[in-house]
């Protein structure tokens, strides 16, 4: 019974979430939000990599250079993600709408989140770090699933969804 619930659980809530690859934004977009980025972001996005993973609690943000030895990137990677997480933590996702406008799918609902909601955990990584957010509302883990599927597609230059993690809780 337990197993045919997880598969139930799967077939239904994540793997249309996993298949479903955000459509890459117009060229103009694409330029618009590099641009707005630039000043938001201080690591080079043509040297960097975003991931975004969906997670049945939420979802892992993570950014990594694309040459292993670029140490600039990676300590300007580190404290950004190490600053907007400290941000997030508190509500503020201005960061993402400067880049991505008021109107970012999910983003609505990320801000109206109560504190602690949203669990929020910046990690170092070698060659970059990571964000990753869990929650127990479906509501929250929908809006985080549609705001990862908004900067894939205005950040498809220097974005790439990740693989799904499959880690159902024991019971």
């Amino acid at each position: 019974m337990n197993q045919l619930f997880t598969v139930t659980f799967l077939l239904v809530f994540l793997l249309p979430a996993s298949i479903h690859a955000a459509a890459p934004a117009d060229e103009k977009r694409l330029n618009e939000v590099a641009e707005r980025g630039a000043h938001v972001m201080p690591f080079d996005l043509e040297k960097t990599v975003h991931v975004f993973t969906k997670t049945e609690s939420g979802g892992v943000q993570k950014v990594t250079v694309r040459n292993i030895s670029d140490q600039e990137q990676v300590s300007l990677i580190r404290a950004h993600l190490s600053k907007i997480a400290n941000e997030f933590k508190q509500g503020n996702f201005s960061n993402p709408e400067k880049i991505h406008g008021g109107d970012m799918p999910g983003l609505a609902e990320l801000k109206a989140a109560k504190p602690g909601e949203i669990k929020i955990e910046y990690k170092v990584l070698p060659i970059g770090a990571q964000i990753g957010y869990s929650t127990e509302s479906r509501q929250l883990v929908n809006a985080i699933h549609r705001w990862f599927d908004a900067q894939l597609s205005d950040h498809a230059r220097h974005a790439e969804p990740g693989q799904l993690h499959q880690h159902m809780p024991k019971k």
